[in-house]
């Protein structure tokens, strides 16, 4: 908080002149306390109230979510779709029109890390564990069937399967990433907003409802950002587990679980206590390396020829079709009725994968905009799409190339693989490389562990954010929130196992769809702030970014802007 808090407060001139000024400055709304406690009390309550009804009745808790997703795929899909295309068109606008110079945190903001530390952060958090998984597993999943792209001259659909998920990795998801992320980053560094949805959300609407609409919007990013944490630090203890077994032969178990869970909170902790510049940026440097590395040995032990040959021809493929993936909605679903979500295919991918996403962004499009003061919105968005973009498709041109390769080579073991357990495809192709295989387990397992501690990391500070905002959380309460996922990660493992965290998952899955309004609510609102970004707002930029301590603001209570008690005759800024 910025000494403008307690200016209003009476606290002198004088005063407020010897102490630093955070910035940017403080321009939000303080939020009442009836609603603080709203927000600090109904998502634990929600969240336990949903972890005893799946816990307790698992079976039922199942099929209602089943039903559920089934709806929302068979209704929905093409909402799904439209809204990925909106995202990328967002990003398209924002990275050449004239807004693309609007740099985060004024024009004389500097970024405060580098390029490298900047694209290993952001990369770490926003898709690190989630490529490494699917990697192997969707092309190996897709290469006998996949629609749009055409099979090869031998009949396979390995072409096709490497490129959608180039594809359902790649651009599109990133974009969607960086348009809620770049509307919390200019509403904080910019207008001085806390770094949460409703303060980038409700100034589009009416001024009667922005209240009640900003505490709704809060707890459904609250109530995704915990599920989504929890459901993923699940899913990373089993495939951290599948690793060390992969080349210990110990088998996985609820106790090995348990105690793949305790390190992974452990290191979070100490990242949490370190900080962010410290923590984070250390575990993303060494992702970034290790990363490299195994993909330098797979590309030189491995296939190189096959890998270089197919990567030319999907780059292609992919640009090509992008367009048509981009737009396919199955519209001959549309003519009939599903009984199940599995009888589409876009139900089992494009809108399984966009939906996750969705209930993603506010995690890592929180943490992301906290990270990236300093930017342009050109340089932001670029740097969010375009380079993670590129990272992604030579990811799983290497990796998944390899992987269908040593499939065909070992009269398919890898699909027999990823058919028993989705999480231990990478290991199986790994495993197959000559000479350095063992390895190359070891890199890769180590690799789950910090991909993982990244994004629980930024989850963490996100959270914090909306739930302590406009205050702000020390590194004890941090801790806390760690532990907390940990504890609800631990109850689903042990007391209901893989499939009552696939429940859980599918059911934040589905909160996505909700969720998918508040966000383009959201986007819809930063482009009217863009397009009315005058020259009192461009001044109000600077000066709320401006560390004089003689410049002292006294918020607007409604969160419109501010008053300039400097100024010899103070006046509203906007």
């Amino acid at each position: 908080m910025s000494l403008d808090k307690a200016t209003p407060q009476g606290v002198d001139n004088e005063k407020s002149q010897e102490e630093p000024v955070e910035l940017p400055r403080f321009m939000g709304r303080h939020i009442p306390p009836i609603d603080r406690l709203l927000i600090r009390v109904i998502p634990p309550v929600l969240i336990v109230a949903v972890m005893i009804w799946v816990l307790g009745n698992p079976e039922a808790a199942s099929a209602t979510i089943s039903k559920m997703r089934t709806f929302v795929t068979g209704k929905f899909t093409w909402l799904f779709v439209l809204y990925s295309v909106f995202t990328v068109g967002v990003c398209v606008w924002l990275s050449v029109s004239r807004v693309g110079k609007i740099r985060l945190g004024g024009p004389k903001a500097k970024p405060q890390h580098s390029k490298f530390a900047w694209y290993s952060m952001l990369f770490a958090c926003g898709q690190g564990i989630g490529l490494i998984f699917w990697s192997v597993a969707e092309p190996i999943m897709l290469r006998d069937e996949n629609p749009v792209i055409p099979a090869g001259a031998n009949g396979g659909g390995e072409e096709g399967a490497i490129v959608w998920t180039y594809f359902h990795w790649g651009l599109t998801a990133w974009a969607m990433y960086c348009a809620v992320a770049v509307c919390l980053a200019y509403s904080h560094h910019n207008l001085g907003k806390t770094l949460t949805f409703r303060e980038a959300t409700v100034d589009i609407l009416p001024r009667w409802s922005r209240r009640g609409a900003g505490v709704v919007v809060e707890l459904l990013a609250i109530i995704a950002t915990v599920l989504g944490l929890a459901t993923s630090f699940g899913f990373a203890a089993m495939q951290f587990s599948s690793g060390i077994s992969s080349f210990t032969g110990a088998s996985a178990s609820p106790m090995m679980w348990f105690m793949v869970i305790l390190i992974f909170a452990g290191i979070t902790s100490i990242s949490a206590i370190v900080g962010i510049n410290k923590g984070m940026a250390r575990i993303s440097g060494l992702n970034s390396i290790l990363s490299i590395v195994l993909l330098a040995a797979v590309l030189i032990f491995g296939p190189s020829l096959y890998i270089i040959s197919n990567m030319s021809q999907t780059f292609g493929s992919f640009f090509t079709n992008f367009a048509s993936m981009s737009l396919w909605t199955d519209s001959g679903l549309a003519a009939t009725t599903i009984d199940s979500w599995q009888d589409s295919w876009n139900g089992w991918w494009t809108v399984f994968i966009w939906c996750w996403v969705i209930a993603f962004s506010p995690f890592v499009a929180g943490f992301i905009a906290r990270i990236s003061r300093g930017r342009t919105i050109r340089e932001f968005v670029l740097g969010v799409t375009i380079i993670p973009s590129l990272i992604v498709m030579v990811w799983v041109a290497i990796i998944g190339s390899a992987a269908i390769y040593y499939d065909d080579q070992s009269n398919r073991s890898i699909s027999d693989s990823v058919a028993a357990d989705t999480s231990s495809g990478l290991f199986a192709m790994l495993d197959s490389v000559p000479v350095i295989g063992t390895i190359l387990l070891v890199i890769a397992t180590i690799l789950v562990a910090t991909y993982y501690v990244t994004s629980l990391d930024s989850g963490i500070y996100a959270l914090s954010e909306f739930v302590s905002a406009p205050g702000k959380s020390g590194p004890v309460f941090r801790v806390v929130l760690v532990l907390s996922v940990a504890t609800v990660t631990t109850v689903l493992l042990t007391m209901g196992g893989t499939a009552v965290v696939d429940t859980v998952q599918t059911g934040t899955i589905i909160g996505a769809f909700p969720f998918s309004f508040v966000i383009i609510l959201m986007i819809i609102n930063l482009i009217r702030r863009l397009l009315k970004r005058d020259k009192a707002i461009r001044q109000l930029e600077k000066d709320i970014n401006n560390p004089d301590p003689s410049l002292v603001f006294v918020p607007d209570p409604d969160g419109e802007g501010a008053i300039r008690k400097t100024d010899q005759h103070p006046e509203a800024q906007s």
